[in-house]
């Protein structure tokens, strides 16, 4: 059974794998054996969460999903130094505007892009280096709200513009778990298995500090009366990384503590 989870000689690029939920991932795939390489703007992040000691099982590496050809470099030099990529795991995305009403058409069109657009561009880009490998895990980190609207109910005063999910964001990550199913058919003559996760309910520890009412009724939102950490998405990533999913392609794991289930 071991062997099923075992990362051991696995290479894995995890975007934004220095930030809320890319640190437990990058964790999680070094526990079980993976090199993992953190994709991120800002190496700075990186040794604040993982420090300053090098170790041969992580690595930082500079992008900017935004951009092909910085992705190209960053894949590019990733390949040359391991020979393969094993693990793509798209978690990191770009962002503007918070407010529902009065969204700017230039704020909504940038997230459309850094949400769904830069998961695209890292598949495209990483295609022949996983081809060349002859086969590949893909996982693509969607949200709740890909698949559900936010409950304003649980928004009050201030807290509806600072807290509520934006409109863009949803939509966006909607489109994620539809471009998982569509690269899952197309990449699977090439053994490269494409998956996403949906998180639920997974506050930064920032808000939890400031507003720890609001916490209160997100948990009592959800049928598991609890909210998420990052260590909720251990057992997901491993599986969906690993051999135990060998004949999972197209899906949609839903980690939200049964918050889209209702």
């Amino acid at each position: 059974m071991n062997n099923l989870f075992n990362l051991e000689n696995k290479v894995a690029i995890v975007t934004g794998g220095y930030g809320h939920l890319g640190t437990g991932i990058t964790k999680s795939l070094m526990q079980f054996g993976a090199k993992v390489y953190v994709a991120g703007r800002s190496k700075t992040k990186f040794l604040e969460k993982f420090g300053e000691e090098s170790e041969e099982n992580i690595m930082f590496v500079e992008i900017d999903i935004m951009d092909s050809n910085s992705i190209e470099s960053c894949f590019k030099s990733i390949f040359e130094a391991e020979g393969k990529i094993d693990i793509l795991i798209n978690n990191a995305h770009s962002a503007k505007g918070n407010s529902q009403e009065n969204m700017a058409d230039d704020d909504f069109l940038f997230t459309l892009d850094g949400v769904l657009g830069s998961v695209h561009k890292c598949i495209k880009v990483v295609l022949p280096y996983m081809k060349e490998n002859h086969g590949g895990k893909i996982i693509n980190i969607s949200s709740m709200y890909g698949l559900v609207s936010p409950d304003f109910k649980l928004y009050e005063g201030d807290d509806c513009e600072k807290y509520t999910n934006p409109p863009h964001y949803g939509a966006a990550k909607a489109g994620v778990k539809q471009l998982t199913k569509y690269y899952a058919v197309l990449l699977a003559k090439y053994n490269i298995q494409v998956n996403a996760i949906a998180p639920g309910p997974f506050p930064k520890e920032v808000i939890q500090r400031e507003n720890p009412e609001f916490i209160k009724r997100l948990k009592a939102k959800n049928p598991m009366n609890k909210i998420g950490v990052p260590e909720d998405l251990d057992g997901s990533i491993i599986l969906l990384s690993s051999k135990a999913s060998g004949f999972i392609t197209g899906q949609t794991l839903q980690i939200d503590g049964g918050w889209t289930i209702w």
